[in-house]
């Protein structure tokens, strides 16, 4: 028995920086903000059928709230359609967003390596 392939992406939020931080609170990047804006999207431009095949295997892994960092899970079949909504997102909760992949990965210790590299290579 073969398990699911997966496919992982690593993303960097870019989060608006013209917005007005005093008038309103601070927007926290979470796993639940992140899924719910992107499930979003998918439904919008493919429909409730592209929602249901990549809804089993869409899954946001790991949000580093500090250094924007994520690390999304979809099936080797419908990342493509995963990766295609994500560059749709403009906004998480109400403020404006913009996503860069970073690397892409059958695994998720790739992945894993990946970020670590980036967030050092931020914080140097």
């Amino acid at each position: 028995m073969v398990g699911f392939k997966n496919r992982y992406m690593v993303m960097e939020v870019f989060l608006d920086p013209n917005k007005d931080t005093a008038s309103d609170e601070a927007i926290v990047i979470t796993q639940f903000n992140l899924t719910k804006a992107i499930r979003d999207i998918i439904l919008t431009n493919f429909g409730e059928c592209g929602l249901a095949s990549s809804a089993n295997s869409f899954q946001v892994k790991y949000v580093n709230p500090i250094t924007k960092l994520c690390i999304i899970r979809a099936w080797r079949d419908e990342y493509q359609k995963v990766w295609a909504a994500i560059t749709m997102v403009r906004s998480v909760g109400s403020c404006s967003v913009v996503f860069n992949l970073l690397d892409l990965s059958g695994s998720i210790r790739a992945c894993r390596a990946a970020a670590l590299k980036c967030d050092e290579f931020k914080f140097q």
